[in-house]
């Protein structure tokens, strides 16, 4: 068994970082410096499975050749132009994207939040655009306890009290409505005024919550049916996490504003996006929306690289396999240990809930021990722990990593 931070050097740098860098996140206590595929080695030079993928930006595995590759070549060429210019780059990758993906047009950003910002000023713009709503009237809901960000906006259509607490005034025109229940959200669209429904197919910070079967086509329809554009966060479950290309593939859904970010470049190079057909993009004319770093050419390469390799490796298909091989293998142990309750996710986003309550401190102290162990995973809402190692990884590799966590899980001593 490897002891989690027991060298000087770890306890250095997490005090550099604890001194000189604001504290708002609580890491585990390991000081990472190499990774690659499934593994990542921490400063004293022990070795790691990873089984959180950077909240799955990951997807493709830590340092791939052919993104990194990418990167390099482009990086010596040219990094970025604005969009002042036309790139020589950024063409080609808008026509490859829109192709894979089935829609008519991408508008480039950086972070996964910029690509919901983005989402929600198309989505408004629309409205008083195209649906005709009221000037400053449009609304726009999103699932009671989502997860996009912690921007202004995003932290306006939040329920998590960690997110919003002390950050008003929040932005108005945003209303809640209950995840997975259609009910509500009919309720809900009602109002002639919405003007669109923002939801993650499966909502991956809030403990990787899988809606019951046909919700997403039923929600989907019922926005059509009221002329409200229905907007897929996947920044998370998109890029093979869950089996699919995108997750609501799995329910053959075309989403009107697509959302995707994270795995999008590998987790090599920021890079978002939002994607539509021409009568929600083209509402948006030039100057009314952009960013200096959206579309530049080094972005451009390493995400066509990033989505190459998803295809060409199948990672979608390796994802839906092994994601079925972890469930199975993970239920066993509500019958071997009372600490584990319910085991859920779809793919290789899967969590695995604690028998706890959410202020307990159980779920961390389990993260701690399967470090000690060789294998990296972060619990969510206290008493969840979420596992989503890179697509990347092989059937051994993870039998291997389901015999740590049995172990470790086994053995814990509460």
């Amino acid at each position: 068994m490897q002891t989690v931070v027991n060298s000087t050097k770890s306890q250095e740098l997490i005090d550099l970082e604890h001194k000189y860098g604001a504290h708002n996140y609580h890491p585990l206590p390991v000081v990472l410096a190499k990774g690659e595929g499934v593994l990542v080695w921490d400063v004293e030079g022990r070795e790691y499975y990873d089984f959180l993928s950077a909240y799955s930006a990951v997807n493709q595995g830590h340092c791939h050749p052919k993104i990194t590759g990418a990167l390099k070549e482009q990086a010596d060429t040219l990094t970025l132009t604005s969009r002042a210019f036309h790139n020589d780059v950024l063409g080609k990758y808008e026509e490859y994207v829109t192709k894979l993906f089935g829609y008519d047009k991408i508008l480039p950003m950086n972070t996964g939040v910029e690509g919901g910002e983005t989402a929600l000023k198309l989505c408004r713009k629309w409205a008083y655009k195209v649906k005709g709503v009221p000037e400053n009237k449009a609304k726009i809901l999103f699932a009671e306890n989502n997860f996009w960000g912690r921007t202004l906006a995003a932290v306006s259509s939040s329920t998590d009290p960690t997110a919003f607490d002390d950050y008003g005034p929040y932005l108005p025109g945003f209303e809640i409505v209950k995840y997975n229940d259609l009910d509500a959200l009919a309720t809900a669209l009602e109002d002639p005024n919405v003007a669109g429904f923002m939801v993650e197919p499966i909502q991956g910070e809030a403990g990787v919550m899988v809606p019951d079967e046909g919700y997403l086509t039923k929600a989907y329809e019922m926005c059509k049916a009221k002329n409200v554009l229905f907007i897929a966060d996947e920044v998370q479950t998109g890029i093979s996490r869950t089996g699919k290309l995108f997750c609501c593939q799995h329910e053959n859904i075309k989403p009107d504003i697509l959302i995707l970010g994270k795995a999008l470049s590998g987790g090599v190079f920021p890079v978002s996006a939002a994607l539509a057909d021409d009568e929600v993009m083209m509402t948006i004319r030039p100057g009314e929306h952009g960013s200096t770093f959206g579309g530049n050419p080094l972005a451009c390469k390493v995400a066509m690289a990033a989505l190459e390799v998803a295809v060409d490796e199948d990672l979608a298909g390796n994802a839906e396999r092994l994601g079925k091989i972890f469930r199975a293998e993970m239920s066993k142990l509500i019958d071997e240990t009372e600490l584990v309750t319910l085991v859920r996710g779809k793919g290789l986003l899967n969590a695995v809930v604690i028998n706890d309550t959410e202020d307990s401190d159980t779920a961390w102290r389990i993260c701690l021990a399967l470090a000690e162990n060789g294998l990296l995973a972060k619990p969510t809402h206290g008493n969840i722990i979420r596992f989503a190692p890179p697509l990347v990884m092989t059937e051994e590799q993870l039998m291997d990593c389901v015999a740590i966590i049995r172990k470790t899980i086994i053995e814990f001593v509460q």
